[in-house]
């Protein structure tokens, strides 16, 4: 396995942490913040979950998924790596992941019925995801890290964080 030195583990958490935080600090100021001074329809509230429930499967599928790979993949970024609980999680949030990303084709909401543009990460989660299975199997550590990092961040979290934008779904059930 690489070894990696201290220092050069914290940039690379800095570094793997530091846009999301960033995204959600600048989108939470808009929300609440700017948003109630320009008229944005900002009503916390516990969340509706009967909305949710009213959704179709594939919706209610798709965010289980999401909350499921959001979960387990913050388990594996804190957790020590390499260990048989890293690859039986790892195994679920694959699977978690390949379950997000096959039901937003179904989900379309967005486009009036066609494909939009995040579903473009969509695209971009089922091609990358087997390759970094791969890298895993061949023990290539730094493919595996690269590319299983740049799906939670880029098809999980800023995804995750544009749902919370005013009039979706996930904005309607916590904010609207």
């Amino acid at each position: 396995m690489t070894q990696v030195h201290p220092p050069l583990l914290q940039t690379r958490r800095l570094f793997l942490f530091a846009p999301p935080v960033i995204a959600a600090g600048v989108l939470g100021r808009f929300l609440f913040v700017a948003g109630p001074q320009v008229g944005l329809p900002l009503q916390p509230h516990a969340p509706d979950w009967a909305l949710l429930a009213r959704q179709t499967p594939v919706l209610q599928i798709h965010i289980a998924a999401a909350v499921v790979a959001l979960a387990i993949g913050l388990v594996l970024l804190a957790g020590i790596k390499g260990n048989r609980l890293h690859r039986t999680l790892g195994w679920a949030w694959v699977l978690a992941m390949a379950t997000l990303a096959i039901s937003s084709f179904f989900v379309r909401e967005l486009n009036g019925g066609a494909l939009s543009l995040v579903h473009l990460l969509s695209g971009w989660t089922v091609i990358i995801l087997p390759m970094a299975v791969y890298a895993a199997r061949r023990h290539e550590v730094v493919k595996h890290r690269g590319r299983m990092t740049g799906l939670f961040v880029g098809a999980l979290v800023i995804a995750g964080l544009l749902t919370l934008f005013p009039g979706r779904l996930i904005w309607r059930v916590f904010l609207g």
